[in-house]
This record gives structure tokens, C-alpha cells and sequence, in this order.
């Protein structure tokens, strides 16, 4: 059986990864049995989650799992598509990889407010006083890295402008459409209900879900996916985002 390596359910999500949540929904559309496994995390080969150990071969970053199962069990996660879907869907998986993920990078990690309700429950296990100081290296870090990456150049504002504009491309893409190329998901989807759903999640106050929010479709596309591939997450209330 596969092991995928998981940070576990945050924030009313699949996984606090948008990363993870990927890599769950391309094993759930392939329909292969996994286990997850939280512990992964000091052993991860490229120091991120996921990875998976498919019976003893391990594969490291998302989308080298989607490739390893496109392989390994001749699932084609684009069946159907045409060329020229499957590369629109490759250019859009891509957008929100590349460039939408480091606005939620920064919405997490660089908003004081947003870090206190979320990424501070990451440090629990950290003994205090002990517990400030790691949190305060690690936050010094992901703002370098989103400096050197250089949307952590621009401020809250052009951040915000930038991440709004991907949100309502992807809106418009999806339309009223079941599924971001049509009736039944493609590969991609599983990228784009990661990044959509971490964005429309209650627990975080940022002007970009106030932009999601006035698109239904993309509440409707989250509700359908959720439905279908995560249904118990329906069933728990959020998690208390307390910084104790």
C-alpha cells in the first residue's frame, strides 16, 4: 500500500498543505488505497511533504507523485482532454503553484493576525519559552524566501492585487462548469481545489477571500469536491486557531 506523508487537517482543510491536499485528491482520483502517515516530516528527501512510499519506492514533491502514478499504474489523469486542454490545464496548475501559492505563503506567514490563527499551531509541540524564538526564526526565513523568490517584494497591497487577479482567472475558468475542464475532474483540479479551498477557509481574514467570495462558483466548486472526495470534513467544525 502507498504511505503519504502528511502534515495532517488544519484550518478546516484536508491538510494544511496545499501541496498535500494535491497529492491526496490525485490518489483519491485514481482511486489507489493509501495511509497517511504525520510523521514523515524529518525524513522528507527534499526537506517538503508530500512524499509517498509506494512499497519501498519513494517519491518525493506532488507532482513527481502524479507522474509516479501515471507510470507505475497507467492512470491518465487528462483522459479526454485534448492537446490543447491539457496544456491549458498544465499553464493554470502552474499559475497557482507559481505564483498564487506565494500570496498564501504570505497571507499566512507575514500577516500578524493570520499567523497568530494559523501557522502558530504548527509550534505546539515546540516547549516554551522556547517556543517565540522558533517561531520567530521561521518567520524571519519565510520572509527571505519570499524576498528572494520576489513576491515578497511587493507590498501587502500589490500582493493582494496580484493574488485577486489569479483568483478571478480561475473563476472565469471554471464557469459553470462541475469541474475546471468539465464534467469530471482532470488532473489540475486537484491543484486548483487546493489553492481555491485554502483561500475560501473561515479562519483566515484576507482581502483575496473576500475576492473568492464573490464568485459563488468557486464555493460551489469547493462544496463539490469536498463532498465527493473529503465528505467527513463536512461533519467537524473548525479546529480552534488559539495561539496557546
Amino acid at each position: 500500500m502507498i504511505t503519504l506523508y502528511t502534515f495532517g487537517p488544519y484550518f478546516g482543510l484536508p491538510d494544511g498543505s496545499p501541496f498535500v491536499i494535491k497529492a491526496l485528491l490525485l490518489l483519491k482520483f485514481a482511486g489507489l488505497p493509501y495511509k497517511e502517515d504525520r510523521g514523515g516530516f524529518g525524513k522528507a528527501p527534499k526537506g517538503k511533504l508530500p512524499y509517498i512510499d509506494d512499497d519501498g519506492t519513494v517519491v518525493p514533491d506532488s507532482t513527481f507523485i502524479r507522474f509516479h502514478i501515471e507510470k507505475k499504474y497507467g492512470f491518465d489523469f487528462d483522459a479526454g482532454l485534448t492537446p490543447e486542454r491539457k496544456v491549458a490545464a498544465w499553464a493554470i496548475e502552474k499559475m497557482c503553484e507559481e505564483h498564487l501559492y506565494w500570496a498564501l505563503v504570505a497571507t499566512r506567514w507575514l500577516e500578524d493576525a493570520n499567523f497568530a490563527k494559523g501557522p502558530t499551531q504548527f509550534f505546539k509541540a515546540v516547549p516554551m519559552p522556547f517556543r517565540p524564538i522558533v517561531q520567530g526564526l521561521i518567520r524571519r526565513k519565510v520572509k527571505k524566501t519570499l524576498k528572494l523568490q520576489g513576491f515578497g517584494c511587493h507590498t501587502r497591497a500589490e500582493r493582494d492585487i496580484l493574488a485577486i487577479a489569479d483568483i478571478n482567472a480561475l473563476a472565469a475558468l471554471i464557469g459553470d462548469k462541475a469541474f475546471l475542464m468539465g464534467e469530471k475532474p482532470c488532473g489540475a483540479d486537484a491543484t486548483v481545489f487546493a489553492f481555491v479551498a485554502s483561500f475560501l477557509t473561515p479562519v483566515f481574514d484576507t482581502p483575496i477571500r473576500t475576492a473568492a467570495e464573490r464568485h459563488p462558483n468557486l464555493a460551489a466548486y469547493k462544496d463539490r469536491i469536498t463532498r465527493h472526495y473529503f465528505s467527513h470534513l463536512e461533519a467537524e467544525p473548525l479546529p480552534a486557531t488559539s495561539a496557546a
